[in-house]
């Protein structure tokens, strides 16, 4: 059964050409992983995949809009899901991003009613993230070095 998710808005304090073109490489991601967490990571710039409690969970790029929009796929992931990710230009404030995230997966009741909000819930905790680290705030479990990396794309 699909089920559809969709994040909280976030306005990022950056322009949304800037936004678009971090999340449009996946191998950007690498970047922002500490030492200690990059062993089993591997990416390029269409696909990312990851070791994580045991299991394998790859995404891949299946289509981008220019500055607008980037649609990911499940790719080995355990569960079938698309994903969604908006950049929006936020009406008379130029230099600023309106981010949110939306995403479709194929779940069984039993692993829906095991998620539960979880999903969105994680949905909200990366663009408040994105929106913290464009604010010059420091989300929680993520190092400065980490942080300051991303304010200086």
């Amino acid at each position: 059964m699909n089920t559809q998710y969709n994040s909280k808005h976030g306005i990022v304090s950056r322009p949304q050409t800037d936004i678009y073109m971090i999340f449009t490489d996946l191998r950007n991601f690498l970047n922002f992983l500490p030492e200690d967490r990059k062993a089993g990571v591997t990416a390029d710039f269409d696909t990312l995949s990851a070791e994580f409690q045991g299991m394998r969970i790859g995404v891949r790029v299946t289509r981008r809009e220019p500055y607008s929009y980037i649609e990911l796929h499940d790719n080995g992931a355990p569960v079938e899901f698309t994903a969604g990710l908006h950049f929006d230009t936020v009406p008379g404030e130029p230099g600023k991003t309106d981010f949110y995230i939306t995403a479709e997966a194929n779940l069984n009741f039993m692993v829906k009613m095991m998620l539960g909000n979880k999903v969105k819930d994680a949905l909200d905790r990366v663009v408040d993230g994105l929106v913290d680290v464009s604010n010059g705030k420091v989300p929680e479990g993520v190092p400065q070095e980490y942080a300051d990396m991303m304010k200086n794309m």
